[in-house]
Parts: C-alpha cells; structure tokens; sequence
C-alpha cells in the first residue's frame, strides 16, 4: 500500500521573526536546521520513493536536510511552484502581530486561514487549491497508484490545500487546521 508523507518545511528566519512570508524566498534559521535531525528521525523506517517540493529555499533546504539525514540524497525531487505558499501580498514581510494590531486579529486570521478570503493583493486559500491541487492529482496521485511512497515538502497553504482535498473538510472547518513547522502528516494511499 502506497503512503503520502506530507511535511511543512523546517521554521524559516521569517517564521522565527513573526514575518508574513508568502512567495518571499527565505532561508531556514538555525533553528530549522537544527531541527532536520530530529524530524527525519520521524521518517526513519518509512521507504521513500519520490520526493516533491517547491522551488523556495526553505522548501528546498529541508528537503535537502532531511534526505541527507536520512542518507536519501538519491531519491528523485520534482519541484514545482504550484506547492509554493500563498502569495501573502501587500502584507509579505510584515511582522503579523503589527497587521493584528492595525487590522484585528479576526480580520488576520481570515486573512490566513479562511477558504476564500485573501489578504490585500494576495491568494486565498481556495486560490492556492486550484493550483496545488490539480498538481497534487495529476502528478502526485498517479505515482501513488503506482505504488510509489511520496514525500511532500512544501508551505503550510499548499498542504493545507491538499490536506483539505484528501480529508474532504468543508470550506468553512478548513479555517480551523494548522500545520506547525517540521509537522508531518502520513496517509495510506489506498484508504484516501
């Protein structure tokens, strides 16, 4: 039975700083790589066959940490922008307890979790879905089928875009699911 491992990249320096970072290409923090270890320690046992990822760095560097802690480096990454975050627009940089601060936190919190509220200039969720998840089907399925263990490392929206896809949650209870950095989440193909 094929599995699907999905991963939120390691904390980047910006979500150390508090930061919106969207499509800003930001590096890990020490922190995060200090944390590859133990998080590839949580994939330990589990065979990977493919790896898929986004072309930002934070994305990127964990997929590298984490195949390298797992003496992986072999293994085929595809990487596409359509698992990149959302594009947070005009609030990409901004410290987020200052946006609460000006906006409300409930105004913020639709901002970043709600299916079909974007921030100013930016992507809803339901706009990250329809770019992550028909990449998802086309590319990702079709290996599953195949039999294939699949590693997603990506940003907390395209999962969450795809974790709403596979669990079939409503448009209005997506707004309550959070993916901490280095969180993981493991699925059996066939029973998705």
């Amino acid at each position: 039975m094929a599995k699907l491992i999905l991963l939120r990249h390691l904390q980047s320096q910006w979500n150390l700083e508090n930061r919106f970072t969207g499509w800003t290409d930001i590096p890990l923090s020490k922190q995060g790589i200090e944390s590859a270890k133990e998080v590839a320690g949580k994939l330990a046992g589990f065979e990977i066959d493919k790896v898929y990822t986004s072309p930002l760095i934070r994305n990127k560097e964990t997929v590298s940490l984490i195949l390298e802690n797992l003496g992986k480096e072999h293994l085929p990454i595809v990487i596409d922008k359509a698992l990149d975050e959302r594009n947070y627009g005009k609030l990409q940089g901004l410290n987020k307890d200052q946006v609460k601060a000006k906006y409300g936190e409930e105004q913020v919190r639709l901002w970043r979790r709600s299916w079909e509220e974007a921030p100013p200039k930016g992507e809803s969720l339901k706009d990250v879905f329809n770019r992550a998840v028909p990449f998802y089907k086309k590319h990702i399925e079709k290996d599953l089928k195949q039999g294939l263990n699949v590693l997603v490392v990506a940003s907390h929206n395209s999962l969450r875009a795809i974790i709403k896809h596979i669990e079939k949650i409503s448009n209005q209870e997506i707004i309550n699911l959070e993916i901490t950095t280095g969180e993981l989440r493991k699925y059996d193909f066939a029973k998705i």
